[in-house]
């Protein structure tokens, strides 16, 4: 039973420390849409996504209102389309017209984004999911709400270094074809290793195979309410560090329960998962490295950092599992520069680097995210920083992700601008040092020795 402290504790929450819930994601099948003709497949994509999705904002809205939850985004998935479009696209701009109509379709029924414009990749390239990654940078070019995912690794599959290579040079392409605007094209690219198929938050989300034909899936947010939370315990041990920590996320993560299910009800829709990340945004007082600093340090990126993030994400989904039986998605703390404007402040005194948020992603829940690197930045370059993150998601078992932007035209010491939730990042510097010919072997890094477990 909910009682009356527990309802004004979380009315509190809300009006002061930025609890939200950061979106409601409706993942549609488009399996039952295929066709070998272009213009019947756009056409089945448009009119499926907007007969499934079309009550999905008011649904979203009225929740916001009978509950007064702040509701940020409405957001949909698709089956990666890569496989949607194989029987019918024959070049890259065959997939780039499936992205217009992705987009056409999200603004007809109110969405802020669409995901699933994603090829899994981790053991090889199929020609239709080469064509679509070709086709990236000219659709995220001329799409507004289209997001892309690229899986190129997994536990059981190891590395596609050749899918490594060539994501290097699509990500610089289309930071090219977006430089006018701060390269933000790349800010709904991502790359993923071990990518879970039932990942409500953008740029990476994308309906799986093995899921139903429409899903609803909820991703909460609450950096501030752990900080102010962690505020009151100044000082004390571990234990009841730990202990904060996990209550909670346990009260966050019941709120997002809460609107997944009625927002399942309200759509006739199955409840997918909640997904329980601390996912930051701009906004003063809503960031995980405040967090890292009230767990005692004085930057994200001193000594001890990884160590605070590992317990940080240990306690967030120890404390989440026990408010929802369905937890999935990626569900731990977010690591983003340009979103959370503690780490921008930490990059910008000199306190966090790419190699330390590195050594971060080794224990956090996504990867390297949001990160500005300069606009001459090597195709090279970036295909081995994607490589190492893809490597410590293999190794470890759980997912790693790189979302980079080369910002064109721009040195280390500028910022890029990318306004709302993707707030701003200062341009980081990247290893000066060649990794040419380790990119350019070719074939995949094999599977590591557990991937054999079955």
């Amino acid at each position: 039973m909910i009682n009356r402290f527990e309802v004004e504790e979380t009315n509190e929450m809300i009006e002061k420390e930025n609890l939200d819930v950061r979106t409601i994601t409706l993942g549609i099948s488009l399996l039952d849409c295929i066709d070998s003709d272009l213009t019947k497949l756009n056409k089945n994509i448009y009119d499926k996504i907007t007969t499934v999705a079309q009550n999905l904002v008011k649904a979203g809205n009225d929740i916001e209102k009978e509950y007064g939850i702040p509701i940020v985004n409405k957001r949909i998935s698709v089956t990666p389309i890569a496989m949607i479009g194989a029987a019918a696209c024959k070049c890259p701009d065959d997939f780039a017209t499936i992205a217009d109509t992705l987009d056409a379709a999200a603004k007809a029924v109110g969405v802020n984004l669409i995901g699933g414009y994603s090829a899994l990749v981790s053991k090889g390239m199929s020609r239709a999911d080469e064509l679509l990654i070709r086709s990236i940078p000219e659709a995220l070019k001329r799409t507004d709400r289209v997001c892309s995912s690229i899986n190129l690794g997994s536990t059981k599959t190891g590395i596609n270094m050749d899918g490594v290579k060539l994501m290097g040079e699509i990500i610089l392409q289309t930071a090219e074809a977006t430089k006018e605007k701060d390269s933000l094209a790349c800010m709904k690219l991502v790359v993923f290793c071990n990518a879970p198929d039932d990942n409500p938050f953008m740029a990476g989300a994308f309906h799986g195979v093995t899921e139903a034909d429409a899903v609803i899936n909820v991703g909460v947010s609450g950096p501030g309410v752990v900080k102010n939370a962690l505020s009151k315990v100044r000082g004390e041990n571990f234990e009841v560090l730990c202990e904060t920590i996990k209550k909670t996320a346990f009260k966050v993560t019941r709120v997002g329960q809460l609107v997944a299910k009625e927002a399942s009800r309200r759509l006739s829709i199955p409840f997918g998962i909640v997904d329980l990340s601390l996912a930051p945004t701009p906004a003063i007082g809503d960031s995980v490295a405040d967090i890292l600093c009230e767990i005692g340090l004085e930057h994200a990126g001193a000594p001890g950092t990884t160590a605070a993030l590992a317990l940080l994400n240990d306690q967030v989904k120890k404390g989440g599992v026990m408010a929802s039986s369905y937890v999935g998605g990626l569900s731990g703390a977010f690591i983003p520069v340009s979103e959370d404007q503690g780490m921008i402040d930490a990059v910008q005194a000199g306190a966090l680097t790419l190699e330390k948020l590195e050594a971060m992603t080794c224990v956090c829940s996504v990867g390297l995210d949001m990160i500005a690197v300069p606009g001459d930045t090597k195709a090279s370059s970036i295909s081995g920083i994607i490589a190492d993150e893809m490597a410590i998601g293999m190794i470890n078992q759980k997912t790693t992700a790189v979302r980079i932007i080369p910002a064109i035209g721009k040195e280390v010491g500028d910022k890029v601008e990318f306004g709302g939730l993707f707030g701003y990042a200062p341009v980081m510097p990247v290893n000066s040092f060649s990794c040419d010919a380790f990119i350019n072997r070719g074939g995949r890094i094999p599977a590591p020795i557990h991937s054999f477990k079955n």
